[in-house]
């Protein structure tokens, strides 16, 4: 993402009801119950890195304020050093409040893709995060994660994915509010959230991302994680 770009880099937007990125005192606790199976996303993306990625290694987590991600890989993967890049101060600070002790393992970049170090990495993730970008930005910022990276380094990205044809939009989006309303969220709130997304977000069907990770350079990209209107993919520089 350049330093020109004015989406946020931080996690789930309130756009289905979810604390806004820059909200750090609710973040944590709201984005628990508005992404499916969201720990278990962290621990996949932990062990699909660690495939790859050596045990004293070092990892790109672009989108990193809040933390969570980054504190599932520091506690099962206690070799590994982070690089967290995202705009939004409050954000780094409930990151580093969240790490505690292993917050030393973390070097924190307020900004954007051209803010993160040049590496190379031995892996890397951008959770929640990129369908807040639209398509050219979204290319761009996935070839600047992949220039970053070491040959054959993994990637593990997971964001907002659905069909959009033959009326496919509107039923996913209307599953995910009936998600939002399954977990206790009025039902208002929930269609209201689901309007601001359909409006305002830029989602990609799993193919359009699928294709732009292979147009990034990216190889071997395989779906890991499916969860109603979130999907995620791992893949090889």
């Amino acid at each position: 993402m350049g330093r020109g770009a004015t989406a946020p880099l931080a996690g789930l937007a309130g756009m289905s009801g979810a604390a806004h990125p820059g909200d750090g005192a609710s973040y944590a606790g709201r984005v628990a119950r508005h992404v499916p199976g969201l720990k278990d996303l962290h621990r996949m993306a932990g062990l699909l890195l660690a495939e790859r990625v050596p045990e004293t290694g070092h990892v790109l987590v672009l989108g990193a304020g809040g933390g969570l991600e980054l504190r599932a890989f520091a506690a099962a993967h206690p070799g590994w050093r982070f690089d967290g890049v995202d705009p939004s101060p409050q954000m780094i600070a409930q990151a580093l409040d969240i790490l505690g002790p292993a917050g030393y393992r973390v070097t924190f970049h307020q900004g954007y893709i051209d803010d993160a170090p040049e590496g190379p990495f031995d892996g890397a993730t951008c959770l929640l995060t990129l369908h807040f970008l639209p398509r050219e930005e979204r290319l761009r910022t996935l070839r600047q994660l992949h220039r970053r990276l070491r040959p054959a380094a993994p990637f593990v990205m997971a964001h907002h994915s659905f069909p959009k044809a033959d009326g496919q939009q509107d039923l996913w989006l209307r599953r995910n509010a009936a998600w939002l309303v399954s977990g206790g969220m009025p039902q208002a709130q929930a269609i209201a959230g689901m309007a601001r997304m359909k409006e305002r977000l830029p989602v990609l069907t799993p193919e359009e991302d699928a294709a732009l990770l292979a147009a990034a350079g990216f190889r071997h990209v395989q779906l890991f994680y499916a969860a109603l209107t979130f999907k995620g993919w791992v893949a090889r520089a």
